[in-house]
């Protein structure tokens, strides 16, 4: 298990049980002290997960033992089939998706998905899609709705690929394509952040009639780092930006960005990736079987009034002297 620098009194606390527990086998003697550092440390999980602040969420929607896109995927869904290419360049290995059924409703599932170590990590590209990822989510999003499919899409990317030869291919329009797409989709969008949301590079996916956010992620415009790069020409002030940006689940719930708050287990949801993906499931399955009702212009007509009506605007006072 790895550890945020937050959590390291915790990290001492378990590195003493477990030297316990070595020491108690077949020993009864010291099992009363085991369990007493055992409540403790649970308590302490709890005092410090319930007063988190914005940078420690990011962080955890970083932490590398996080479960992503295809551990969802196999946790969640029957009869997976992925599907690949964008009929057009190539596979992106960042973005990954392909039909499967959910508790018997069959569904249209995409997502970004991230490595684990060196090797996955460049072979995903950090999660970062091309031009071509966004390409093959158009494509299978147009698939599902030629078919009467849902559309399920989980978000989790640091931002779209930034290098030159992503521009050249056609970054932003690849993109922009995608949201004037998922805005008239005739079929049900479900979106559920699941870790980092960057920015275009998620929300070219993340178009949806619902949006969910689990408890510790962020979603947002631009990455606290870069905020802080742009605004202070460092990154050292990475936690301040991560403050003003208010891009934590909670943040977003209040700006009526986002239609509800997926729970984690108690220190994130890499402590438990089957509590984690049962309540993902339970939230799509939810959300799915509600706007199953709705007809198809109705879904179109409440995605659209969704969008438009986010954001807050004032009217500026005219110059009665013109000048």
């Amino acid at each position: 298990m790895q550890y945020l620098d937050f959590e390291q009194p915790i990290e001492e606390l378990e590195k003493k049980i477990n030297e316990l527990n070595e020491l108690s086998v077949g020993d009864e003697v010291l099992k009363p002290e085991i369990e007493r550092l055992r409540k403790k440390a649970d308590q302490l999980r709890e005092s410090i997960f319930s007063n988190l602040t914005r940078w420690q969420r990011v962080q955890l929607a970083r932490h590398p033992e996080r479960p992503y896109t295809l551990d969802y995927i196999e946790l969640i869904t029957e009869d997976f089939i992925e599907l690949y290419g964008d009929r057009y360049y190539a596979d992106d290995k960042a973005m990954v998706g392909g039909l499967a059924t959910i508790e018997g409703l069959s569904v249209m599932i995409i997502g970004h998905q991230k490595g684990r170590d060196t090797k996955s990590r460049q072979y995903r590209n950090f999660g970062m899609a091309n031009p071509e990822g966004y390409r093959k989510a158009y494509r299978l999003m147009k698939m599902a709705e030629k078919f009467g499919i849902p559309v399920v899409t989980l978000l989790d990317t640091p931002g779209a690929f930034p290098g030159l030869e992503a521009e050249e291919r056609g970054q932003a329009e690849a993109i922009a394509r995608n949201l004037k797409m998922m805005a008239v989709l005739e079929v049900p969008i479900v979106s559920v952040v699941i870790g980092e949301g960057a920015s275009g590079g998620a929300i070219g996916i993340g178009m949806g009639n619902e949006v969910y956010m689990m408890e510790n992620t962020w979603y947002s415009v631009i990455a606290p780092e870069s905020c802080s790069s742009i605004l202070w020409k460092t990154w050292e002030y990475k936690e301040q930006a991560a403050s003003a940006l208010k891009l934590t689940a909670k943040d977003l719930l209040e700006l009526k960005i986002i239609d509800g708050i997926i729970p984690e287990p108690l220190g994130g949801a890499h402590r438990n990736y089957k509590a984690s993906a049962e309540a993902v499931k339970k939230q799509i399955v939810k959300s799915l079987k509600k706007l199953g009702k709705l007809k198809p212009d109705k879904l179109v007509e409440k995605r659209i009034e969704k969008y438009a009506s986010m954001g807050v605007w004032e009217k500026a006072a005219s110059d009665k002297q013109g000048s």
